[in-house]
């Protein structure tokens, strides 16, 4: 008895030609794949390469970021300790040129500080000359400057020059001879104008370092160091037409053209008016003796108490 034929569901793989068709009755099975199917093409095999190597490259960062916390997590994190604080500061001081206690003081005066000139005609001049060179200090943002009287007085004119080099016009709004002061109001003022810091004088003790800033015989600002020598002192004027009390006296330098600058702390504020030097002889320079008048009676002048 003839068996049914059974047909295979799938098709060929290829299609046969009509010609090589199977016989009636027989599964028609595909060809066996060749050399060229079963085998990737040699770009497929550089992409499966690649992919390979990313994956070995990726399980080993994670394997040395593993291993990196694992080895942060055993190492005991250490304190910072006040020893290591002051190690790191002495270090520093040791290994950098910092800038000297005057010089910062200096540095925080400096934009406050002024030159001062008086001018004015003699009997016969045609041209006016200089009477008086000084310094003086703002006290006031808007342009209000100390300095001392015997700078101005008499002048026919008086200018300033700001730290930043513009120069102005300014004219005397109040004296007080008593403390040979004069208080200035320039016209113009630079945009970013700085007054000086006072200090009261309350505290201040004889040794007390201390600076004075302005511009000896016209050269400046210059700066020169010393201390408190005293406190309350008195001073008559070479020809008997001033005398001044409550004093503070000093031993930093100061010279014709210091009148009207400032005494100033280690902080830069403002303790005094360098306004006298005592020098028994005729050449009327420095010997180690300077007086200043306390900022609380110049602050007077001006008609403000700043403490």
């Amino acid at each position: 008895m003839r068996r049914p034929a059974y047909y295979s569901s799938s098709s060929p793989s290829r299609p046969m030609p009509p010609d090589s068709a199977a016989p009636d009755g027989l599964c028609t099975q595909p060809a066996p794949p060749t050399a060229a199917d079963a085998a990737p093409t040699r770009p497929a095999r550089r992409r499966i390469s690649q992919i390979h190597l990313l994956w070995a490259v990726l399980l080993l960062m994670a394997a040395l970021l593993a291993t990196s916390v694992f080895i942060a997590q055993r190492t005991p994190t250490r304190r910072i300790t006040q020893d290591d604080i002051d190690a790191a500061v002495l270090h520093t001081l040791q290994t950098k040129n910092m800038p000297s206690a005057v010089a910062r003081a200096a540095d925080n005066v400096a934009p406050s500080v002024v030159r001062v000139v008086g001018y004015g005609k003699g009997k016969g001049d045609k041209e006016e000359t200089e009477r008086g060179v000084g310094t003086g200090v703002v006290i006031v943002d808007k342009g209000t400057i100390l300095t001392n009287l015997h700078v101005v007085q008499g002048a026919d004119r008086v200018s300033v020059t700001f730290a930043d080099g513009l120069e102005s016009p300014a004219h005397i709004v109040n004296v007080q001879p008593q403390n040979d002061l004069a208080v200035l109001q320039a016209h113009k003022i630079p945009d970013d104008l700085v007054a000086a810091t006072l200090r009261s004088t309350d505290n201040l003790r004889p040794g007390e370092a201390v600076a004075a800033v302005g511009f000896p015989f016209g050269i400046g600002p210059s700066v020169s160091a010393g201390v408190v020598s005293g406190l309350k002192r008195e001073f008559q004027s070479p020809e008997g037409r001033r005398q001044l009390s409550n004093l503070i006296q000093f031993d930093a330098a100061a010279n014709p053209g210091n009148s009207g600058g400032p005494l100033i702390t280690m902080d830069g504020e403002v303790v005094g008016i360098v306004t006298a030097i005592l020098n028994p002889t005729q050449a009327r320079t420095f010997i180690g003796i300077g007086f200043a008048v306390p900022i609380e009676n110049a602050a007077s002048a001006v008609g403000m108490s700043p403490f």
